[in-house]
């Protein structure tokens, strides 16, 4: 079998278990509401500094892949990763839960997120979209099972027990997966698709240099489109639960509609980069864009139970869409030279975003009392993120 294969396996483990740890915060967040007694906007924070740690060390990770062995960075990574909510389970103030999942998360999913959706760039061309699809799938399941198994523990245990297990299963399985990510074929005397040597070669070596890449109006283009997305993009992880529960649902129906975002995720992993590679990659990105704004939309006019858990569905197909295509637009338009650092560079617009977004969606409600304002704003923002990345068609 095409070792490519193995490298795209690793990755998928890899990226399950980060985003496992990352994404499972559903299920917590009204037990930290009632063990600390905090208010929305404070606990989304919780979630906020820990993926914009992730997203901003992406960088600095992303740019020692295209350098060193990404199989140590990923494996550094993952200890980290378990290590924040093994740390969480022992908090007794917020703030020692803040630190420990901004410190562990940050760092652990910034070291290895990156690093392991890099080489998986390198090993394939032509099915490059469904490569990285397959590959990110990962985050989508981590997000679907998270939850649902979190929750599940607590019910027979509790919170910190369940942080403890993810961390425990973060940190062991991890490093087994990390050892397969190879960051390039030719590293194992190997080519990109399995193609014969010489054209296997070509297609690796093309690629702009890094400062080409950053100085380009692609880059410009796509990484304003990342900075106005972070703002919104991860509001449902962290309000949908409470949401539902204000309407007179229980806290297990309200985790299940919310774990849905991670199976819809993982079905627009799984198609939307299939598709892509025949449709356009880049067209399908816009699409993706337009498509969370009217989710979005969806959101804000029910309180019909069925109508989010669509809501819920379709808004993962679209998110998993976006973070499977992004990637692989990215090499499309720069190459696989330099690609980690540049997806990782790319990926600091979210930070941002993803720190202050829900925790101002939080702080409204703490203020008001209602989503509508804070999820109309989300779904402008939405479709801003998709204008400018249309852009990107005139060149």
């Amino acid at each position: 079998m095409f070792r490519g294969w193995r490298v795209v396996f690793g990755a998928f483990v890899v990226m399950f278990l980060c985003f496992a740890c990352a994404y499972s915060f559903p299920a917590f967040f009204d037990a930290l509401h009632k063990e600390f007694n905090a208010s929305r906007g404070d606990i989304s924070f919780v979630f906020g500094l820990g993926s914009a740690g992730f997203f901003a060390v992406g960088a600095v990770a992303g740019l020692m892949a295209d350098r060193v062995d990404p199989r140590f960075l990923i494996g550094f990574g993952m200890v980290f990763v378990g290590a924040g909510p093994i740390a969480a389970s022992f908090a007794t103030e917020l703030w020692h839960v803040l630190l420990a999942m901004g410190l562990g998360i940050g760092l652990g999913v910034g070291f290895a997120y990156v690093p392991s959706v890099g080489p998986v760039q390198r090993w394939f061309v032509k099915r490059r979209g469904l490569a990285s699809g397959f590959a990110i799938s990962g985050i989508g399941l981590g997000t679907f099972a998270a939850p649902l198994i979190a929750a599940e523990i607590m019910t027979a245990f509790d919170w910190r027990t369940a942080y403890l297990a993810l961390g425990l299963a973060a940190i062991a399985l991890g490093l087994l997966a990390a050892t397969q990510v190879v960051g390039a074929p030719e590293k194992v005397g190997e080519t990109p698709d399995g193609l014969p040597v010489a054209a296997g070669t070509a297609q690796t070596a093309q690629g702009m240099s890094l400062k080409e890449a950053l100085l380009s109006r692609p880059f410009f283009l796509l990484y304003g489109s990342t900075f106005i997305l972070g703002w919104p993009l991860f509001v449902p992880f962290v309000h949908l639960v409470p949401d539902i529960m204000d309407h007179g649902h229980s806290k297990g129906t309200a985790v299940t509609v919310a774990s849905m975002i991670g199976f819809g995720s993982l079905a627009g992993r799984f198609l939307m980069g299939g598709l892509a590679d025949r449709f356009g990659r880049q067209s399908s990105l816009i699409a993706m864009f337009v498509g969370l704004a009217l989710m979005l939309l969806l959101w804000l006019s029910t309180n019909n139970i069925w109508l989010l858990g669509l809501f819920a569905t379709l808004y993962g197909a679209f998110y998993g869409g976006y973070v499977a295509l992004a990637p692989s637009v990215a090499a499309d338009y720069f190459g696989g030279r330099n690609i980690s650092g540049i997806i990782g560079i790319l990926y600091t617009g979210v930070a941002v975003g993803v720190l202050l977004g829900p925790a101002i969606v939080g702080y409204v409600y703490d203020a008001t009392g209602d989503y509508t304002i804070p999820l109309a704003v989300c779904a402008g923002l939405m479709i801003a993120a998709a204008w400018v990345a249309s852009l990107l068609r005139k060149m």
